[in-house]
């Protein structure tokens, strides 16, 4: 697997992830960051440098998780390709496909 720069820490109630969220990030960093998901409200992405459409799949996932544990989560950061790819894939800006 390709190393990553990128990096992703609990801080209180918060998933913080850093560096770009491309292909190899997302696999390493899911792992981690699903772990840490009880009493997670907030994803903060004011760090991340770019995502791919693999970073917002896990993106995309961590969320629907939440959601499925009763947590709207909110989304922080608007890094380097997420508002293209929201739109491409048609998400919500709290990445939930809409109803």
């Amino acid at each position: 697997m390709p190393a990553t720069d990128a990096s992703v820490r609990r801080d209180g109630d918060a998933l913080v992830f850093t560096g770009a969220l491309d292909r190899a990030a997302a696999a390493a960093l899911w792992p981690q960051a699903s772990a840490q998901l009880a009493g997670v409200k907030r994803i903060v992405l004011t760090n991340v440098t770019t995502v791919d459409s693999a970073g917002l799949a896990l993106l995309a996932e961590l969320a629907a998780r939440l959601r499925t544990r009763g947590t709207a989560p909110r989304i922080e950061g608007q890094p380097a390709g997420l508002a293209d790819l929201q739109a491409a894939y048609r998400l919500t800006p709290e990445l939930d496909f809409p109803a």
